[in-house]
């Protein structure tokens, strides 16, 4: 008899250890998951006609944001001309969508400079600079990444911008929907914005 009772309080002692080692694993692998990174927030620019605008004022709208500059030579033009025919492909379902384009120079992009670049594209997009604290901090919100890029001995404004080349979209809530690459082809993006619309 206790013989039995003591293999029944063996069998208890090691279900509590067990039941307590469970409960520390398990502890520790939630204290050692990273909560989920925040793309997007607010932010405070300059639109292209020079008008302050914030995140605000497009909610109820999906958005389709890209950080780049206009005097890019390659990615950024050829990002606009995706978001254009993507945009024409999408219908009547492209008044649901704001693209818009922040600049990463505001040194350069003044407000005149950005409503000559983006008036190539689309009529929708709206272009968007500020103060470099203004858009640092909006570049900041999205997890972009960008520096100047200058020669040695060249003139002041002759330099090149690196920068993240991701497309966001976002919900008309103002919350990350997804992203893409700089290199998915009009079809593909009208194709896919259109699954979330």
């Amino acid at each position: 008899m206790q013989r039995r009772w003591l293999i029944l309080g063996l069998i208890a002692v090691l279900a509590v250890s067990a039941a307590a080692t469970w409960n520390l694993v398990h502890t520790v692998k939630k204290a050692s998951t990273p909560p989920p990174v925040a793309i997007g927030g607010p932010f405070n620019l300059v639109d292209h006609n020079a008008g302050p605008v914030t995140d605000a004022d497009f909610r109820g709208r999906y958005l389709l944001v890209f950080f780049g500059y206009t005097y890019c030579p390659d990615v950024c033009p050829k990002a606009m001309q995706t978001i254009g025919v993507a945009l024409d492909q999408l219908g009547k379902d492209a008044a649901k969508i704001r693209p818009l384009f922040i600049s990463v120079d505001p040194e350069r992009d003044t407000p005149e400079v950005l409503k000559s670049f983006v008036k190539n594209f689309h009529p929708s997009l709206t272009g968007l600079t500020g103060s470099p604290r203004q858009v640092q901090a909006a570049a900041k919100a999205y997890r972009v990444y960008y520096g100047k890029v200058k020669e040695d001995g060249g003139a002041k404004d002759e330099y090149l911008m690196n920068h993240s080349a991701g497309l966001y979209l976002m919900g008309a809530d103002g919350k990350f929907i997804t992203m893409f690459s700089h290199n998915t082809t009009p079809e593909d993006l009208a194709a896919k914005i259109r699954k979330y619309l």
